[in-house]
């Protein structure tokens, strides 16, 4: 018999992407939302069950008979104060139901702990490991950086700014390096999560396969696209500030955008590397490799003006003699 697995976060970026994975895998997967059906219609070819992480004895139905919870769930995105407190009553909540209906194991998708003081977003994704983790459901937790593929907020950020300004503003926090990470390599390490011999509960970091400055990942994207932009050094444009510049320019959120921003004032580098090779998996794409899926993946979804923009800097941004295309390990 199949092992049966609960998809939280089964409408979201990760959960979208996850679910066809899990199935090619063998696995019987059930999606949790808290609009069943709304999401049916969405998705009519996917096993919907309703429940909410703020109601305790919604999940009971949910996780019965299930080997395997993924938990994919983040509380940023409400805008709603408190979130973050609200984030870890979730966990809590999940971690304890989890128990009672006899899960087998979590496997959580969180962030890379910085090596300077966390902003709240990534604060409360690693308390929310943490709370996890701390349950009596064996709780495999993968942190990952940036993620390089179409419908990640901070791909949006870096992928806009690549493609809609010949001349960019590099202030000071966009020295501080993270290692960004395929969409691929992501599912890829999720999916292997439900093999992996787990007896306790442990944590990974997921991380791509180079350390780079925004500034070097900004470039990088924009020789993808054939472009070679002016970079203007101003040191003293705050991570906030810059935010605003985002909104701006590019179709992320900006309550989203501000956090993400925020939580690159110091480096995030893997402190526990080593998943790939302990899962069995190959190492990860560079990253031009995962740029180029990720454009081919979003292509025909931007807006008329924000193609309009594109083609303007296009058109005013010195061509890369790298050219677009070329993809590079």
């Amino acid at each position: 018999m199949p092992q049966r697995v609960l998809l939280t976060g089964a409408t979201g970026f990760i959960g979208r992407n996850l679910h066809g994975l899990l199935l090619e895998a063998g696995l019987e997967v059930r999606c949790l939302t808290r609009k069943p059906e709304e999401a049916y219609r969405l998705w009519p070819d996917r096993c919907w069950v309703g429940g909410d992480l703020g109601a305790p004895e919604s999940l009971a139905a949910a996780l019965e008979d299930c080997d395997i919870a993924y938990y994919l769930v983040h509380g940023m995105g409400s805008h709603r104060p408190g979130w973050a407190e609200e984030e870890l009553r979730w966990a809590g909540n999940f971690a304890r139901a989890a128990e009672l209906a006899g899960v087998g194991r979590i496997i959580y998708l969180g962030g890379v702990a910085p090596q300077g003081p966390p902003s709240e977003h990534l604060l409360s994704r690693l308390n929310t490991g943490a709370v996890l983790r701390a349950g009596a459901v064996p709780t495999l937790e993968l942190r990952a950086g940036m993620i390089i593929g179409a419908g990640s907020a901070s791909w949006t950020i870096v992928r806009d700014l690549a493609a809609r300004l010949p001349a960019m503003v590099l202030p000071a926090w966009l020295s501080h390096k993270s290692e960004p990470v395929a969409l691929a390599d992501v599912l890829a390490a999720l999916q292997a999560g439900a093999h992996l011999e787990l007896t306790e509960s442990t944590w990974w970091d997921i991380p791509g396969p180079e350390a780079l400055s925004g500034r070097e990942i900004l470039l990088r994207l924009a020789a993808v696209m054939g472009r070679r932009p002016v970079l203007l050094k101003i040191p003293f444009i705050t991570p906030r500030l810059s935010s605003h510049w985002i909104r701006l320019v590019t179709r992320a959120d900006y309550a989203v955008a501000r956090e993400l921003v925020e939580g690159l004032t110091s480096d995030l580098i893997a402190s526990r590397p080593g998943y790939w090779d302990a899962a069995g998996l190959p190492p990860p794409i560079g990253l031009e490799e995962a740029a180029i899926r990720a454009l081919a993946a979003e292509a025909g979804t931007i807006s008329r003006a924000g193609r309009f923009a594109e083609n303007m800097a296009g058109w005013l941004t010195p061509r890369s003699q790298a050219g677009s295309g070329q993809a590079r390990r």
